[in-house]
């Protein structure tokens, strides 16, 4: 997810996790990673390899700001990006199971005060449809970003402005008659994290936290820039400029995309609990927390909805070829025996990348404090090697 535009050591975790157990075995691989530091030109860099619901190689090496001699941590956030939006769908999928929404929920359905300033076609747009970036709506373009600069003169909480930008944008005509296109759609996914929050009577950004953080005990997880306002006290962003120069971005308005735009993605959270999340999710929703929501449930989050056959190679952090589903992919590599599910986040400053082989329940997880492709390539190569030594060892 990219919108903006012109804006040492560790710790060991000897206790076991309720979700994804971090035994005393686990192999720490910081020698591993150092390495790719030079070859994508990252600040810093985290990964960790889950399998079968354990944690069984981690690391962390690198420093918060380029240049400086500032070590990350463990423990440290890195920006999550549109990787959040698997948490969207699965916040999503409890209003389904609750009877508060279903799959085919339409725009019209949720909000029929709106039905007669909808343009045509796009009441009957379906909350899966959003979900899975197929609902024909104007994705990424100027009028979103015009909408985003003028959200910040209205008055409201965040789930108030959303509520506007969904006002806004179901006036606009479709681009494309839904379910018969894919295009990668972040006001998609806010209008869907708006469905949510009409449906909860409560706002994503407080759900999140209720439904996400709190029950997968998430504790580094939070909304927003990864480090506070005038401090360092996490990785901070990057990004390689037109003269090839290397600017770090302290918290401020100019860090993350506006908040807005939480359910597509403004998310951060450590490696560790990166790794949770993810391990929970390769095992199908089997292990606790069980109460999130059903695994037949989990397996629907997953399965594919629409094939993506683009002719131009994808932004890092949106999915490139493949098959895309809610909040997550499945894509080919020349180094797997089949499709992975697959999903990055990207603000432009950050990238971060999970991999998930269902078949043997094995995740990997890494973030950087930079974009890019170079980025982008360097986090691929390591997700080939981790991938390759878990399977010898399954």
């Amino acid at each position: 997810m990219k919108l903006l535009r012109g804006r040492a050591g560790f710790l060991l975790v000897a206790a076991s996790l309720l979700i994804v157990q971090t035994p005393l075995a686990a192999q720490n691989i910081n020698h591993k990673l150092t390495p790719y530091l030079k070859s994508g030109n990252l600040p810093a860099l985290a990964a960790a390899v889950v399998e079968q619901g354990t944690i069984t190689e981690f690391g962390v090496v690198g420093t918060r700001k380029m240049g400086a001699e500032i070590p990350v941590t463990i423990h440290d956030k890195f920006h999550l990006g549109s990787d959040g939006k698997a948490m969207t769908a699965t916040i999503a999928a409890m209003m389904i199971e609750e009877g508060k929404l279903k799959w085919d929920s339409t725009l019209e359905d949720v909000f029929p005060e709106l039905k007669d300033t909808m343009a045509p076609g796009v009441g009957k747009v379906t909350l899966e449809e959003l979900l899975s970036h197929t609902s024909g709506m104007r994705a990424d373009d100027e009028n979103l970003m015009q909408l985003l600069k003028d959200s910040f003169d209205v008055d409201g909480d965040l789930n108030d402005l959303r509520y506007w930008l969904l006002k806004e944008s179901v006036k606009l005509p479709l681009e494309t008659k839904p379910s018969t296109a894919w295009k990668y759609n972040n006001r998609g996914y806010t209008i869907a994290g708006a469905m949510i929050e009409r449906v909860s009577g409560k706002a994503w950004d407080e759900l999140i936290v209720e439904r996400i953080f709190e029950p997968f005990q998430l504790t580094t997880a939070g909304l927003g820039t990864q480090s506070t306002l005038g401090k360092i006290d996490a990785p901070l962003g990057h990004v390689v400029q037109k003269d090839g120069q290397v600017k770090a971005y302290m918290a401020g308005p100019n860090a993350d995309n506006p908040m807005i735009l939480g359910p597509a993605g403004c998310l951060h959270l450590s490696i560790l609990d990166l790794a949770t999340w993810a391990g929970w999710n390769a095992g199908n929703g089997t292990r606790p927390p069980c109460n999130i929501v059903k695994p037949e449930t989990v397996k629907k989050i997953h399965t594919p909805v629409f094939t993506i056959k683009g002719d131009k190679p994808a932004r890092p952090g949106t999915p490139p070829n493949g098959k895309y589903a809610h909040g997550w992919g499945w894509l080919t590599v020349d180094w797997a025996p089949y499709p992975l599910l697959y999903h990055a986040g990207s603000n432009g400053k950050n990238l971060a990348q999970i991999w998930i082989d269902k078949e043997k329940d094995i995740a990997i997880v890494m973030m950087t404090n930079i974009g890019g492709i170079q980025a982008d390539e360097a986090l691929r190569e390591l997700a080939k090697e981790l991938y390759l030594n878990a399977v010898a060892r399954y």
